[in-house]
């Protein structure tokens, strides 16, 4: 089986709110406030609704067989539309399990967006079974289909009053969780060109939702202890293979919250 763990960072569409609020000669930081300030007469706070988010960073990690792997799509500097469609093509070759922290309300919500807007072709997660009968019952767009696991959504039970921070749920198993950056700074390391922090922050996000996912499967049963435990040293493994920083960063706090 591939198992795809993702994620996406985000920060405002300015040119859509230079189109929508008729904002031309601001510049991106005063269009930005704008729609947040629109935002919040709209809800009491500023997080856009999803037409109105741009993606900087989707990151991956891949779980198949023996191989883990975890990266960001393309690099710091590709355009948005490259990165979507490096998204939906990965779905297109490997047909993987997608999981995600409340991937099905904000993250492929987003990318639904953004494909339409960059016209980007993504046939095989659109299937529902009129080409291919095996995504009839099991299809990456049905809530309570396994093809992509939300796990925010299926923890809570389907209940929105009952969904979780994946930040405190992290910490409550004894993970690193956010690690000193958080999502609603990403907007802030963006103006300051740092977008290899956001996709470091994004990987590290990834990992978080990997080993909670590990969780999940031992208590529902996939996973009994002992092949819970090979999982983890698994991963282990892997990252101590990985020489950049920010995931020397998250074994030693995984490490660390372990041995409490």
């Amino acid at each position: 089986m591939n198992l795809f763990v993702f994620d996406i960072e985000t920060v405002p569409d300015v040119d859509a709110g230079r189109r929508l609020y008729d904002l031309d000669g601001l510049d991106d930081k005063d269009v930005a406030e704008i729609m947040f300030h629109k935002q919040r007469q709209l809800s009491g706070n500023d997080f856009l609704r999803h037409h109105l988010h741009r993606v900087v960073a989707i990151s991956v990690a891949l779980r198949s067989g023996d191989r883990f792997k975890l990266w960001s799509l393309g690099d710091a500097g590709s355009p948005e539309k490259e990165l979507i469609q490096r998204f939906f093509d990965g779905i297109d070759r490997y047909s993987p399990t997608l999981v995600s922290w409340n991937g099905s309300g904000f993250d492929l919500p987003v990318l639904h967006y953004r494909s339409m807007l960059h016209g980007v072709a993504a046939s095989r997660y659109w299937e529902t079974g009129a080409d291919d009968t095996s995504f009839r019952w099991n299809n990456y767009l049905s809530r309570y289909h396994e093809r992509h696991t939300d796990l925010m959504d299926v923890l809570a039970g389907y209940q929105p009053r009952a969904s979780a921070p994946l930040e405190e749920v992290a910490l409550l198993l004894g993970l690193p969780g956010k690690l000193g950056m958080h999502g609603s700074l990403v907007w802030e390391r963006f103006l300051a060109g740092d977008v290899d922090a956001i996709r470091n922050y994004c990987e590290t996000d990834v990992l978080n939702t990997y080993l909670v996912y590990l969780r999940f499967e031992l208590v529902r049963g996939h996973l009994n202890e002992a092949g819970y435990e090979r999982e983890c040293e698994a991963l282990r493994e892997a990252l101590t293979g990985d020489e950049r920083a920010h995931v020397a960063e998250f074994l030693s706090a995984w490490s660390e919250r372990r041995a409490r």
